[in-house]
């Protein structure tokens, strides 16, 4: 059986982590260099980096930063935010990322999921989807989730798959920052569609909340952040719940 991973995201903006509710209200939440050597130490098993504000400002990832968290970690690291196109990744991987997610740019240009899989591998490529439910209908969003489109998340989901992108990072905004749960439903229906791992992201606010993503949800990683940067949980202590609950998971 494959193990769980738990895995911190570092939502940066203007260098710093930030943190915020349904993608707005954003609050600084630490310096990235520390809180990622922090996580390293502390067993988390992946560390995420999202440019959040990259896409929208039109301009590339803080390459010099990622450098600085890569060589402050010892896991694997995926890093998103402005990225469109092969030389992108290229730089980033030179600077110490080991996957890359992109989001926008593949709604826009889906060939991109192709170009880059064929280039670097499919374990390479996370493709993000932010997702809002809208009257029953679960819709993808662009821009750090400033934009909506008419594009089914399910569909989408599978022709990211179809296109060689091995991992979907699905962030609820409905469940951003609430702290009230994942979206499990949602997850769910996304394991039945899709043959790739799914990372469950938006809402995590309890252990049993990253029990349930992985029980009911059937997702195969939990993001979180603002439980882990203000301490709210630690990742020792949940992990040992989650073993409690007879999830395969790294201690």
């Amino acid at each position: 059986m494959l193990t769980k991973r738990i895995i911190p995201c570092l939502d940066i903006k203007n260098g710093r982590t930030v943190k915020g509710v349904n993608f707005v209200d954003l609050k600084d939440a630490g310096d990235p260099v520390e809180l990622a050597k922090k996580y390293t130490e502390t067993g988390a098993d992946e560390l995420v980096f999202l440019d959040i504000s990259a896409t929208e400002e039109r301009r590339k990832t803080l390459i010099p930063l990622v450098r600085e968290v890569a060589k402050a970690i010892n896991i694997p690291f995926t890093v998103g935010g402005g990225i469109s196109s092969v030389e992108d990744v290229k730089l980033l991987l030179q600077n110490g990322a080991d996957k890359i997610s992109i989001n926008s740019s593949a709604v826009k240009n889906p060939k991109l999921i192709t170009e880059l899989a064929k280039e670097f591998g499919s374990q390479c490529v996370v493709v993000a989807i932010d997702a809002k439910e809208i009257d029953g209908q679960w819709k993808v969003h662009l821009m750090g989730g400033k934009t909506a489109t008419e594009r089914d998340v399910f569909e989408w989901a599978n022709e990211v798959e179809q296109r060689g992108a091995g991992e979907i990072l699905f962030t609820s905004m409905n469940n951003d920052g609430t702290k009230k749960g994942f979206a499990n439903e949602a997850l769910a229906k996304l394991s039945e569609t899709v043959n790739i791992p799914i990372i469950a992201s938006g809402g995590a606010g309890t252990m049993q909340h990253v029990a349930d993503a992985f029980i009911n949800g059937k997702a195969d990683a939990a993001l979180a952040a603002s439980i882990f940067h203000f301490q709210e949980i630690e990742i020792p202590e949940l992990k040992r719940f989650l073993k409690l609950n007879n999830l395969a998971i790294r201690l």
